[in-house]
């Protein structure tokens, strides 16, 4: 295949995976409300684009995941987004943007890291980006929630009424089962969906 085929490919995959997150943005598959912050399945679309295409399109996934998050925060759609927004507009596109632009950015490298170690190991390798693309997510988001926002009055409440004393009980217990749920689902999507994509991509 010629670079400009290449290169039409790329971007026509590209903007079908950006109009995937789009739409699933606006639909119950998006953003689950699960307590005080909503479990997301938009790392599923961003993590396949990484494992497909390589890091820096997963780094542009991850960039438009991140503009629904804090797409919700300023509407209202998120009660927690909406108060890190009115507390700090900055810190709030920190949390929302950067941390899911790391969150793609970072699936993409740990699958090219994969792939150079065990080439033959396909799946576990497409598996294992999955599984680390929620990993991720989760790291980069509640790390910089709390690095920015655990001492405001809005976090303290929810610490108080969580019955917890310090961020990482703090993390463990706003993240629960639905981190481990969101994680088993995006490791096997990932699974499902890279593996025959990348067939189709080398060809």
């Amino acid at each position: 295949m010629n670079q400009s085929n290449s290169s039409v490919r790329r971007m026509a995959a590209l903007a079908l995976l950006i109009a995937i997150i789009l739409v699933m943005s606006y639909t119950p598959l998006g953003y689950l409300q699960i307590g005080p912050i909503q479990m997301s399945l938009l790392t599923i679309p961003v993590a396949i684009g990484a494992v497909v295409m390589g890091p820096g399109d997963g780094a542009i996934l991850g960039g438009v995941f991140g503009l629904t998050s804090l797409f919700s925060a300023i509407s209202g759609r998120s009660a927690m987004g909406t108060a890190m927004f009115s507390i700090n507009p900055l810190a709030c596109f920190v949390v929302c943007v950067v941390a899911r632009v790391l969150m793609g950015w970072g699936t993409g490298l740990i699958f090219k890291a994969l792939h150079k170690a065990m080439p033959k190991k396909e799946k576990l390798n497409c598996a294992l980006a999955g599984l680390l693309a929620a990993v991720f997510n989760t790291i980069f988001f509640m790390g910089s929630l709390v690095l920015f926002f655990y001492q405001t009055e809005y976090i303290q409440n929810l610490v108080t009424s969580l019955h917890v004393s310090n961020p990482f009980a703090f993390v463990a217990v706003v993240v629960g089962l639905q981190g481990i749920l969101e994680a088993v689902l995006c490791c096997i999507i990932t699974c499902a969906v890279s593996v025959p994509l990348r067939k189709l991509w080398s060809k």
